[in-house]
Order: C-alpha cells, then sequence, then structure tokens
C-alpha cells in the first residue's frame, strides 16, 4: 500500500500538468485590423487643457499595448478612432471637519464618447459609446491645484479603458 502512494502522487502530477499544457492566456480572436489611427480628440466640455493630455495618453497606451500599430493620417490605417470628451464634473464626497460647507475629497469624472470605424469595409464597429473614469481630488492644497494635478491621472486611466475596450475582443 505504501509503494501506490508515490506511483499515484506521480500519476497526478503528470495528468494535472498534461490538463494544463495546451492552456493560453486570452482569446483566440484576432482583431479584425491592424493600423489604427487615433485622431486628435475633440472637447466639448469647458476644460481646454484636456485635449492635448488626452490624445497624448491615448497614443501612448496603444503604442504600449502593441497589438496595433499607429500610424499617422486616416488613409493609411485599416481603422479609425474618434473620441470626443463630453463630460467633466465634480461631486463632493468628504467635507473638512473645520468647516462642514467646504469639501476636503471630490469625486471628478472625465467622460468620452468613442467611435471606432473599419476604414477598408467602410463601417462602423462601434459608435458613440461611453467611457468614463472616475477619481478622488483632495483640496488640501487647493480645489485648483489638486484638478490641475489630478487630470493627467485621469487621461491615463482613461485611456487605458478606451485602448481595452477598442482591442479586447471577446
Amino acid at each position: 500500500m505504501t509503494s501506490r502512494l508515490p506511483v499515484l502522487g506521480l500519476l497526478a502530477l503528470v495528468l494535472g500538468l498534461a490538463g494544463c499544457s495546451h492552456y493560453q492566456l486570452g482569446t483566440d480572436a484576432k482583431l479584425g485590423f491592424t493600423t489604427l489611427y487615433v485622431e486628435p480628440v475633440a472637447n466639448k466640455t469647458l476644460l481646454p487643457q484636456a485635449r492635448a493630455i488626452v490624445t497624448t495618453q491615448l497614443r501612448e497606451a496603444f503604442i504600449h499595448d502593441a497589438r496595433v500599430t499607429l500610424v499617422n493620417t486616416a488613409a493609411e490605417a485599416d481603422a479609425t478612432l474618434s473620441i470626443t470628451i463630453t463630460d467633466y464634473h465634480r461631486e463632493m464626497t468628504a467635507a473638512r471637519e473645520d468647516d462642514t460647507g467646504l469639501a476636503r475629497k471630490f469625486a471628478v469624472t472625465l467622460g468620452t464618447t468613442c467611435t471606432l470605424r473599419d476604414n477598408r469595409h467602410d463601417q462602423v464597429l462601434f459608435a458613440k459609446r461611453s467611457v468614463a473614469v472616475t477619481r478622488d481630488a483632495f483640496t488640501d492644497s487647493g480645489q485648483l491645484q489638486a484638478e490641475y494635478q489630478l487630470l493627467p491621472i485621469l487621461a491615463e486611466a482613461l485611456a487605458q479603458k478606451i485602448s481595452h475596450t477598442v482591442l479586447d475582443v471577446w
């Protein structure tokens, strides 16, 4: 009986490893395009500096992902991504201890609508899809300074979310 334990253990190990041999991360689904043109971001909010920051962060997110190649014009691209910043707002989430009429923390939201077009087949892959992110801003050093420092963080989070929306095939 004792001689069977090592054999059974070895058999269980071999079967367990054999079961995992064909595992792969993700799916076999392939993107319908290999090159992408990201149009400069349009902005319908009262946050003028957001346009350049979001455009830069978007391009960086796609470059770091490396599933597609970014190109400089829509004519060179298999697909074109258009983004419009449609929402920027803050909500007070915590008041100051010494004055409950003043905010200590805000939840700041940056929202967009995204459209992805397949240039080769002249069809829309998705239209006006809403993508938004929210981050907290503490106003200990002043509300204006806190929001100014938060904008690149919001833009980076938004870019990551948009790149996953475009590139993740399910």
